[in-house]
């Protein structure tokens, strides 16, 4: 009797390890290109909706092993370091249905044939709009007050006896602070700066945006009128195909020689050759870069050998709370975009 108990006990166990598995393999598919915080891994793991397989590892998944793994998955959760292009999407197959990138920029995804193939994209607009706007700030203050020069020379010995006009900078009081691309991030930034005495901000974009420049009392100019007024301009547009390059000798001439340049967005809006041109030859007093073109920037690049010249390595949602509430959005729209319902933070295709 109880070797038969033990065996209906062991049968019965077997069937619920099966049938566990069975109900394992019948989930969708999902494939996360990189490790990513764990409020979005949570969602997944304990949603019981998908199957996922991830790529543990801080450092991207090459190439060839994502179009391998991608192979009939019906949901990607990527990172912007991913391209999501036609190779990517033949490699995985008719059953992919929602794509979810943890990052507001998806100049990494190609809308186009996402769209054809009728894939819905989640996005991760408005979670990091603090974290972005704090750290353009202090990009903005580093660079125009000179610290990582003044730290540098505090630990190299450079610091002898006071003098007047010693790594003198230039302050926010009574200045013009320009804004390229007004949305929510430009606003924030706005926001954080007016305690600063800002005498006035102006902004440009596609075309007047009259209820976000109310917030903070922004007059809407052209791009030229945008340079040349100035003293302090920050980047804050999208990179599209008419914004690449947009920031190049033709603006940067324009600019007044005490100009702080600021960019938080993309490192494609930004002609770098002309960049260099303008700091080196004093066109502009300084700029602060937290994106490049390419990511990471070569050590070798000319940039880093110009001291008016501070590069951060694309840290502006870089804080705890933000990277792990863009990973939990990112994880809630790919779930909802395999349902079928509604994204939370879906870009409209």
């Amino acid at each position: 009797m109880l070797v038969m108990w033990c065996s209906r006990t062991a049968l019965g166990r077997l069937q619920r390890i099966t049938g566990f598995h069975r109900a394992m393999s019948t989930l969708p598919k999902v494939y996360v290109t990189r490790k990513v915080p764990p409020d979005g891994l949570d969602i997944l793991r304990k949603s019981g909706q998908v199957q996922f397989e991830m790529w543990d590892s801080d450092d991207p998944v090459p190439r060839v092993e994502l179009l391998k793994k991608v192979k009939g998955c019906e949901g990607i959760l990527c990172v912007l370091t991913e391209k999501i292009d036609t190779q990517l999407l033949n490699a995985a197959g008719p059953n992919l249905k929602a794509v979810s990138t943890m990052s507001v920029g998806f100049d990494h995804l190609s809308l186009d044939e996402l769209k054809k193939r009728g894939i819905r994209v989640g996005y991760t607009p408005d979670v990091l709009t603090d974290c972005v706007a704090e750290l353009t700030v202090a990009l903005l203050l580093a660079t125009s007050r000179r610290l990582i020069e003044a730290t540098h020379e505090a630990k190299t010995g450079g610091w002898g006896t006071w003098r007047t006009l010693w790594l003198c900078g230039h302050e926010l009081a009574n200045s013009t602070v320009g804004i390229l691309g007004l949305g929510r991030i430009g606003v924030a930034i706005a926001e954080r700066l007016k305690p600063f005495k800002v005498k006035k901000f102006i902004y440009t974009d596609v075309a007047p945006r009259p209820e976000l420049a109310n917030m903070i009392e922004a007059e809407y100019v052209s791009l030229d009128e945008l340079a040349k007024q100035s003293d302090f301009l920050a980047i804050c547009c999208a990179l599209t195909p008419e914004t690449h390059g947009i920031c190049n000798w033709n603006l940067f001439s324009k600019m007044k020689k005490n100009a702080i340049f600021i960019n938080t967005s993309r490192g494609g809006v930004v002609n770098q050759e002309d960049l260099y041109e303008a700091l080196s030859t004093g066109l502009i007093a300084g700029a602060g870069l937290d994106v490049t073109t390419p990511e990471p920037l070569p050590t070798h690049h000319p940039l880093y050998t110009l001291k008016n010249c501070v590069i951060l390595p694309h840290i502006a949602s870089a804080s705890y709370m933000t990277r792990n509430s863009m990973s939990a959005l990112a994880a809630n729209n790919l779930l909802a975009g395999l349902r079928g319902e509604p994204m939370p933070k879906e870009l409209k295709l």
